[in-house]
């Protein structure tokens, strides 16, 4: 298990957004079918440069990293288990270890092998028995990880398999374009909430991995939950019960067997008598649309406590999207101040990676940049920002 006492300062990536080359994704294949998305191409060549990335890291004065390991490459066909691959990610993290960096390891960060879509998903008659033959494998590399989360935002996953699901249903027009979930502007309509189905085959095979990880490695485990930190109008809070339930809570509760829970924050939102009432565009919206509010990150935290009943706290994502990197520094400061508002007020929170270390592909566009470190897409040379110091030296003093 973790040391309980070393607080965790690092920064996040997802597989997809940052190697490259990722051919037998679902996603991959959904950029080249899809019109409206963009290509990830080569996105950062972080497969190759992930030494450099997280020497960064380190240098900055972070002392955590949290990356992904990506199915598709690790079992390009139903199994055929790739141990060039496994051989890969065991080299990332005795990386990550040599330099002091505590790797946070997510086994599931959106995308699937492509034959695993095509055999029904996460729908699937075999999606947990595929699943756990998956995660038996790869906690063969993962005994000394000290944090495991099996999937990346399931409420935000099952949302994604929801919209899709609709699509189908109104036989689309050539003309639709496939949204990405993380681009919240104008030019798109509301998002639909999860269906619970969906969710709750998700929980089943978050609790069907639960214990391989805890037999074969060290880990703490658990999952991310993106948290919309939801906030009610007069007369609205049955619609805001209604609503958390289907967004969060369902995901929340599944968590309390866990070891610990990922709050993932990076705004908030009204809830009217209606329901989820959309951005008003406001000059201080972020790069997505999403209202400027770094004190979303605390309502994130003392609501994912109280539902859990007390689950330890990983903050495994926040940030913004801005090309101001001065703005970065301000809205992270003031959300770490909210944080730790909660950890003073006896929230048991072990640790905050930013989202994210790299400007990167952001889920079919490359517009918004989120990262503490910029990447050219020409040549992929690095290029800190003032931010990555500057979280750096509050990862030194413990405290922003």
């Amino acid at each position: 298990m973790p040391d309980e006492t070393r607080f965790l300062w690092g920064a996040a990536t997802a597989p997809h957004q940052i190697e490259g080359n990722n051919i037998n994704s679902d996603w991959w294949t959904r950029e080249g079918q899809v019109p409206g998305l963009e290509r990830s191409g080569d996105a950062c060549d972080s497969y190759h440069r992930y030494e450099e990335d997280m020497r960064l890291l380190a240098d900055a004065g972070l002392n955590a990293y949290r990356f992904g390991v990506e199915w598709a490459r690790i079992e390009p066909v139903p199994g055929e288990f790739s141990r060039a691959e496994l051989a890969h990610y065991r080299r990332m993290i005795d990386t990550a270890l040599g330099l002091g960096l505590a790797p946070v390891i997510t086994l599931h960060h959106f995308t699937n092998p492509r034959w695993f879509a095509e055999e029904g998903g996460w729908l699937g008659d075999r999606a947990v028995d595929r699943f756990t033959a998956y995660v038996e494998r790869v906690t063969e590399i993962l005994g000394d990880v000290p944090y495991v989360a099996t999937m990346n935002e399931p409420n935000m996953l099952a949302m994604m398999m929801t919209m899709e699901q609709q699509m189908l249903r109104r036989q689309q027009q050539q003309s639709d374009v496939w949204q990405s979930p993380t681009v919240d502007n104008d030019f798109r309509p509301q998002l639909p909430a999860p269906d619970t189905s969906i969710g709750e085959a998700l929980v089943k095979a978050h609790h069907a991995v639960r214990d391989i990880v805890r037999t074969h490695t060290d880990a703490a485990v658990g999952w991310t939950v993106a948290n919309r930190a939801f906030a009610a109008r007069p007369g609205a809070q049955e619609k805001l019960a209604e609503l958390q339930y289907v967004w969060e809570d369902l995901y929340l509760e599944a968590s309390r067997g866990d070891d610990f829970v990922g709050v993932q924050s990076y705004s908030s939102q009204w809830v009217g008598k209606d329901g989820i009432e959309p951005h008003p565009q406001l000059p201080d919206n972020t790069q997505v649309g999403t209202a400027y509010r770094p004190d979303a990150l605390g309502m994130a935290v003392r609501h994912t406590w109280d539902v859990t009943g007390g689950i330890p706290i990983v903050v495994t994502e926040n940030g913004i999207a801005t090309d101001d990197d001065t703005r970065r520094i301000a809205y992270t400061q003031e959300a770490l101040r909210h944080l730790f508002a909660a950890v003073d007020d006896g929230i048991d929170v072990r640790g905050y990676t930013h989202w994210t270390a790299l400007d990167n592909f952001e889920w079919g566009h490359w517009g918004p940049t989120f990262g503490l470190i910029a990447v050219d897409r020409e040549t992929f040379e690095r290029r800190p920002k003032p931010s990555l110091a500057w979280l750096g030296d509050v990862a030194r003093r413990g405290r922003p």
